[in-house]
């Protein structure tokens, strides 16, 4: 199965997609089941009491308390606008951000962030002027704390949609922020998994969508979530990767398999390099990652670390922090979604 495909469909009652690429899972949504917080959710909170040694304050939200990194200009008991950034995990507190994103396929409002911005992606003049006075009509009159960025999909998208996006993220944006009354509220909910896909992944285009019942069994996807489901990922000529979840760290471990050449090594630690950060992305798998690469020469990391820096450079949130004494490789990853063991235990 060649091409981009996006699925839609449901896995027990809840709304669930994937994007198969070249017959390969590439990003997998599932809706959680029951009353949870879902990253992207904008709430009307109140400031409750500061950690200073945290660096952070907690902010009351409707049913439970979330933690806000930032104590500089909030006061205990001030009403306050802020965004879900990540799953909430266990016995912690909603991790939230006062900077407020207002998200569409095309369009992203910034509030306190001024000014009309295009994606880099976007590069032909023509194109790009006028994109800039369809956002510039777009934001006339706006509220001045409101900026504004084009996603590269509006570079072949039609200008009307795009235009539509604008009005509805501005116009989302300007009632939120003078709805600051009131106790803690959810005034905006998080994506739902067939909102996400919509809207995050459709640039570049897909080649075939299928949204019928029964479509991730006939796609694939049903499979592939099953190998998710396990701690081994296979790897060429033999090779593999254990990835398993402590609540202190992600351990990864890179073994060689039966191949005994010289090259062994290096060629099992470049593939797992290379599909790491899909397995992470996949499992929602964050924070701190350690991986016991298979022994090889010291000579040979700089290639490893190469490989890596790559891998990763899709992932905005990463940070390869490298090599330990011990010869281990360490990283960061931010926590965005909810574990698939939790979403599907």
């Amino acid at each position: 199965m060649k091409g981009r495909v996006l699925v839609l469909d449901e896995i027990d009652g809840r709304q669930s997609a994937a994007l198969m690429v070249d017959g390969r899972l590439e990003e997998l949504a599932i809706d959680p089941a029951g009353d949870v917080v879902v990253p992207g959710a904008i709430y009307r909170g109140v400031a409750d009491r500061p950690m200073k040694g945290q660096g952070g304050i907690f902010v009351k939200l409707p049913g439970g308390s979330g933690f806000l990194r930032q104590i500089s200009g909030v006061a205990p008991g001030q009403r306050l606008l802020v965004q879900v950034t990540g799953p909430t995990e266990p016995g912690k507190a909603v991790p939230v951000t006062g900077r407020l994103l207002f998200k569409s396929r095309f369009a992203i409002v910034t509030p306190d962030a001024p000014g009309l911005n295009l994606s880099k992606k976007i590069r032909e003049e023509e194109v790009r002027a006028g994109l800039s006075a369809l956002a510039e009509t777009g934001m006339q009159g706006a509220d001045a704390r409101l900026g504004l960025i084009l996603r590269s999909g509006c570079a072949e998208a039609d200008r009307g949609a795009v235009a539509e996006d604008i009005a509805a993220m501005r116009g989302l944006a300007e009632a939120v922020l003078a709805d600051l009354s009131g106790g803690p509220e959810l005034l905006v909910d998080g994506p739902s998994a067939h909102d996400l896909a919509f809207r995050d992944w459709l640039d570049p285009p897909v080649d075939e969508a299928d949204t019928d019942p029964g479509s991730f069994e006939r796609n694939g996807v049903i499979e592939a979530i099953e190998a998710l489901r396990g701690t081994r990922v296979a790897l060429e000529a033999g090779a593999s990767m254990m990835i398993e979840p402590t609540r202190a760290l992600v351990a990864v471990d890179v073994n060689t398999g039966p191949d005994t050449s010289p090259a062994a090594s290096l060629k099992a630690n470049i593939a797992a390099a290379r599909d790491l950060p899909r397995q992470l992305r996949l499992r929602g798998l964050g924070g701190q990652v350690v991986v016991d690469f298979a022994p090889m020469p010291k000579r040979e990391r700089h290639i490893l670390d190469q490989v890596m820096k790559a891998a990763f450079k899709a992932e905005g949130d990463a940070n390869l922090a490298g090599w330990t004494t011990l010869g281990l490789y360490e990283l960061t990853r931010k926590r965005d979604r909810l574990p698939l063991a939790e979403l599907l235990p």
